[in-house]
């Protein structure tokens, strides 16, 4: 799941600030520099004046792909990247701590708004250019290829992810994984080179290094955001490790001690994921025993003949249940719901707001199932996030960190509850509480088991950024954080000849992955201070916010800051903290941690 937005638009390129300057540039000849408060203004004008026009080549180029549509969505993300460094630059001359709260923040946005910030050299910005297309061209063509690229032996990554994904066969498994990491190798030189650009021009916007540009994104000082982290992980960690020690043991089990150490770290391979980043799809192995969670939604949706519209229009319900607007009848006409059959398109799941204002939509290729159903309430999370900061100036319309967008969606998701099911008469009566610990199982598989990957990818590079990793030691250290916050290692040798950070997309396609560390975080620390609020007194993950318009009222609060505050003040619009908590997980999945502590006794756990 994921979303277009305006931050996410200035970061990737996609935010067309095309056409004649709206704005001089400090430092040219015989232009005088405009006030701080105008730069800002004219910057903002200019947004506003080209966004909508960038993002329908955007959508288009998503919902009918041909060469013509990806030409253009390419021409405005070129142009846009040459602008977006323009402002960057611009307003790294001002000295935003003598200006006004609002236009200093301004300021900030603007100059670190890029994900990647090119040296002020044509020639090194069109080499960061190739550089970076290179890179995810390798990525997006990646085929494991053992005979010869012209042979019938080739797989993709989806064939690769199938066998990781289904197959038992721990020989299989380890020439999947293998396979995949074929694929980056060559990327290395590359990702050195374009370490060294994007940290000159992140220097010459006044930042340490790009990592250090990444982490002052969050009200606070670089090196205190990754403090903050730390404590955050600190927090959760325990029941990490508790459900590692009981995954490693079925997976010991399944294989044999010679395939998984029943006492060391988890090879790769056997956790169901390319990139063992999610474990669900060991969840037959790893059950409790009665693992029947009572009801198939999925089921259910085809016996009742549910729609793919129909689906959407109940997750609608959800939020107009809270006290909030209908969508508008554009996102009914625009949205694309279903898979075309006369055309390609990117099914992955996304939220879009198109002009910064009304025009919202959802591109879904929607199944019925249980899957999508939630996925759709997550969708609407962020339409509804977009709808709710419409009204502020176009550089705050956004969520108020990174990480706030993907929690709030998240956040409705955890309330599609057995509840919330007999509510809107999709089941005739919750399952009893013996169910849940499957539920809270396979849920655990996705969200805990994620937690230090979304952690330990941006340590990875953050050490790299700032010169504390070489590129003589890329592969190593990335193993090293693997093993320390996952307790998961290389299934195989592998040497600085691999490249294997590369091996996920979010490297070669230089995308800043903490945000999603922060809304696995965050997501069960909304779910817990809005059922406070509503007065829900049961287990935790039962609560549903559904119907409640006192939690309903908080949201709106939160989401109609956009980003025009700093985090601290939304969170505490829902909760009254301003301190991020990961103490909300524990308590969400109480349940399961007296269970998996059962069935741990006399098991060594933890790794070496």
């Amino acid at each position: 799941m994921s979303l277009t937005s305006l931050q996410t638009r200035l970061r990737t390129f996609y935010l067309p600030l095309a056409g004649a300057a709206a704005v001089p540039l400090a430092g040219c000849a015989g232009e005088a520099r405009p006030p701080a408060a105008e730069f800002t203004a004219a910057a903002e004008e200019t947004i506003l004046e080209h966004y909508y026009d960038g993002s329908r080549a955007a959508w288009v180029q998503s919902t009918y792909i041909n060469e013509d549509t990806t030409a253009l969505a390419a021409r405005a993300s070129a142009e846009a990247l040459t602008r977006a460094i323009d402002f960057a630059q611009e307003a790294a001359t001002y000295d935003a701590a003598s200006e006004a709260d609002e236009v200093a923040r301004k300021l900030n946005l603007l100059r670190g708004g890029l994900t990647v910030a090119a040296p002020a050299d044509e020639a090194k910005i069109e080499e960061l250019s190739q550089i970076t297309t290179r890179m995810e061209a390798a990525y997006g063509s990646g085929r494991h290829c053992p005979d010869g690229p012209d042979t019938d032996t080739c797989r993709t990554l989806d064939d690769l992810e199938d066998v990781i994904d289904n197959s038992r066969d721990a020989g299989a498994l380890l020439d999947a994984w293998e396979g995949w990491r074929t694929i980056s190798p060559p990327m290395k030189a590359d990702y050195a080179r374009f370490v060294e650009l994007s940290n000159e021009g992140a220097r010459g916007l006044g930042y340490d290094d790009t990592g250090a540009m990444w982490r002052s994104g969050y009200d606070m000082a670089p090196n205190d955001f990754a403090a903050e982290t730390d404590r955050l992980w600190e927090q959760v960690k325990p029941l990490y490790d508790d459900l590692h020690c009981h995954v490693r043991a079925e997976l010991a089990e399944e294989y044999g001690p010679d395939v998984v150490d029943p006492e060391g770290p988890i090879p790769a391979h056997v956790l169901g994921n390319m990139w063992a980043q999610t474990w669900s799809n060991v969840f037959d192995l790893t059950a409790p025993e009665a693992a029947d969670p009572g009801y198939d939604l999925t089921e259910i949706l085809r016996e009742r003949q549910t729609s793919e519209r129909e689906m959407v229009e109940i997750a609608e319900g959800f939020f107009t249940s809270l006290g909030m607007e209908q969508l508008p009848d554009t996102f009914w006409q625009r949205s694309q719901f279903l898979r075309p059959r006369d055309r390609d398109v990117v099914c992955h799941a996304s939220a879009w707001q198109l002009d910064l204002d009304e025009d919202v939509r959802i591109k879904m290729c929607i199944q019925i199932n249980a899957e999508d159903f939630s996925t759709i309430h997550h969708e609407l999370g962020h339409t509804y996030y977009q709808l709710g900061y419409r009204e502020l100036p176009p550089l705050f319309r956004d969520s108020a960190n990174d990480g706030f967008h993907e929690a709030l969606g998240d956040t409705i998701s955890l309330s599609v509850t057995p509840g919330y099911l007999v509510d809107i008469g999709l089941l005739d009566e919750e399952p009893p509480a013996e169910a849940d610990l499957s539920l809270l199982m396979r849920m655990a598989l996705d969200k805990i088991a994620f937690l230090p990957f979304g952690l330990l990818v941006d340590r990875w590079r953050w050490g790299v950024f700032s010169g504390d990793t070489p590129p003589e030691e890329y592969n190593a250290a990335w193993w090293r954080l693997r093993e320390q916050y996952q307790g998961v290692t290389a299934p195989s040798a592998r040497t600085e000849e691999d490249f294997d950070p590369g091996a996920k997309y979010h490297v070669p396609g230089n995308t800043p992955y903490t945000r999603y560390f922060l809304a696995h975080i965050l997501q069960f620390q909304f779910h817990r201070d809005l059922c406070a609020a509503i007065g829900y007194e049961g287990p935790l993950h039962r609560c549903s916010i559904y119907g409640n318009e006192e939690a309903g009222s908080r949201l709106r609060d939160m989401m109609a800051m956009g980003l025009s505050r700093p985090w601290p003040d939304a969170l505490e619009a829902i909760g009254g903290s301003r301190e991020m908590d990961a103490t909300a997980i524990l308590d969400y999945f109480a349940p399961l941690a007296d269970w998996l502590r059962e069935q741990n006794a006399g098991r060594s756990c933890g790794w070496s």
